[in-house]
């Protein structure tokens, strides 16, 4: 039996059709699978390889931290040296507000630990959340999770739980005193890369100001300097109440965390005590990977070529060197190290996708822009592997 094969019948499935690319090994912005053919990455594990794959510095702390320990106890009781540096840097580059730092295991899980912050400190229960959002797939998260298909399914969910439109004004008028808290994503990932207005998005904050409200940003996908900045709530020159990151997170690792002012925090330590808790959240290796990936990033000065190469990544397909963009290619929409490059169909997607990776460059939609071909290769891609890529996106 193949190892294709074997994954087919005992790793349990997502969809019908996964794409079961068996990967031999993984290096910079390049993949290679089992018969040793090259792909430049433009996934990046879904914006997690933002330093690139096995990061040296963060391989080496891994190791070192193997040597010391690996998971000794449940989070919060012991004074892990990993947790605590990682927390430091994290806090030393956010907002003197956002000073308190819960690890957890995964983008979703910080979802869900924010939720409950929010209830806790605003003795509130309505959550308010955005149509074609993504913020993972644990029942709370999926609650609030914008597209009734994915919704469906698994009812009953979260009660008062109210949707709106996002980057509608009208919107904010839902916004109330009886409002626990208001998750959005600073830019909306799933949905093909789609900014907010920068007024709309400060209306946003103002309102939650105004009512009591706390303002929760998903940062999942968009933060460390995927945007161009290290956070993307830096463009819009707001901060929010409660911080929601992963994917980046852990350099490659498994490591989630919501960061809200430690007063807030400091809510689960009683009434009830252990008000949330996690047994691997944290884990030591993780936040040693995560912290080496971080000082990677801020120290090789990663985020300062990001414009730069979106510029040129863009330039190519909107303008490319024979005049105006693929005739197939509707709208190029951008934010940094983040695109979404739009079709008239998934149909046409799904080829030029298929084209692309038998040519040596792997790619895929977005969950609510399925017309949408994503590009979000590790922040490392170089000038030669952009130019590459483009090249082989456009033969396909």
């Amino acid at each position: 039996m193949t190892q294709r094969e074997v994954f087919l019948r005992h790793v349990a499935q997502t969809s019908p059709v996964p794409m079961a690319f068996e990967i031999a090994k993984a290096e910079g912005c390049l993949l290679y699978d089992v018969q040793g053919k090259e792909y430049i990455d433009l996934i990046g594990g879904i914006s997690v390889a933002n330093v690139g794959h096995r990061h040296p510095k963060v391989i080496e702390a891994i190791q070192k931290q193997l040597d010391a320990y690996l998971h000794v106890m449940v989070y919060g009781e012991f004074v892990e040296i990993p947790q605590v540096q990682y927390a430091e840097l994290l806090t030393d580059n956010l907002p003197s507000s956002l000073n308190s730092v819960y690890f957890t295991n995964s983008g979703a899980e910080a979802v869900e630990g924010a939720m409950k912050l929010a209830k806790r400190i605003t003795n509130r229960t309505q959550i308010i959340a955005f149509n074609k959002s993504y913020h993972g797939s644990t029942q709370g998260a999926l609650s609030i999770m914008g597209d009734e298909y994915w919704r469906n399914a698994f009812r009953p969910l979260l009660p008062n739980v109210l949707h709106l439109e996002y980057n509608l004004f009208e919107s904010l008028n839902e916004i109330t005193e009886q409002t626990a808290c208001v998750i959005a994503e600073t830019v909306q990932a799933e949905a093909g890369i789609i900014l907010p207005a920068q007024k709309w998005i400060q209306a946003l904050r103002k309102k939650c100001t105004e009512t009591g409200t706390l303002l929760v940003l998903d940062e999942i996908q968009t933060g460390f300097g995927r945007t161009g900045k290290l956070w993307g709530f830096e463009h819009f020159d707001i901060v929010p109440d409660i911080l929601l990151l992963g994917k980046a997170l852990g350099g490659g690792m498994p490591l989630g965390a919501f960061i809200a002012d430690k007063k807030l925090m400091d809510a689960f330590t009683e009434n009830p005590v252990l008000g949330h808790i996690t047994t691997f959240g944290g884990h030591p290796v993780c936040c040693a990977a995560g912290m080496a990936a971080m000082k990677a990033l801020l120290d090789e000065k990663m985020i300062e070529v990001v414009k730069q190469k979106e510029e040129l990544f863009k330039s190519l397909l909107v303008y490319p060197p024979k005049g105006g963009h693929s005739p197939k290619i509707q709208a190029v929409r951008s934010f940094g190290m983040w695109m979404a490059v739009e079709f008239d169909s998934f149909e046409t997607n799904k080829k030029v996708i298929d084209a692309c990776i038998v040519n040596g460059v792997l790619t895929d939609w977005f969950l609510f822009a399925p017309n949408c071909l994503r590009i979000s290769p590790p922040l490392t891609i170089t000038e030669e592997q952009i130019r590459k890529a483009y090249e082989i996106i456009i033969k396909a």
